[in-house]
């Protein structure tokens, strides 16, 4: 497994969408998307007012570039078209995840 820092930025406007399937994307989180990944952390990105949303962020573990995108892309927040953008970076091989504690914990 690798990690994966997932940044996806959201089209302006879209407020009420995004309120219509932030369910939805939770469920999403936490299932991995159906297991093709897991979230290790993550949270909306905002304006500096810090509460204007523009977008979002992960810090994934997923076999591949590819499996990271998939989770991405099946969003149900990028399957709404709210996500304008999506940027999978490779975090470095010697990432710490369990820095991110307690978040990585599984009990």
């Amino acid at each position: 497994m690798a990690y994966w820092l997932m940044i996806c930025r959201h089209k302006p406007d879209v407020d009420a969408l995004r309120d219509k399937h932030r369910e939805a994307h939770r469920a999403h989180v936490v299932s991995g998307g159906g297991g093709v990944a897991k979230v290790l952390t993550g949270s909306a990105l905002t304006q500096d007012d810090f509460s204007t949303a523009v977008g979002n962020f992960g810090v994934l573990e997923a076999a591949s570039r590819e499996a990271a995108m998939a989770f991405a892309e099946t969003d149900p927040y990028a399957r709404a078209g709210i996500v304008e953008s999506i940027e999978i970076m490779a975090l470095a091989s010697r990432f710490q995840a369990a820095r991110i504690d307690p978040l990585t914990r599984t009990t």
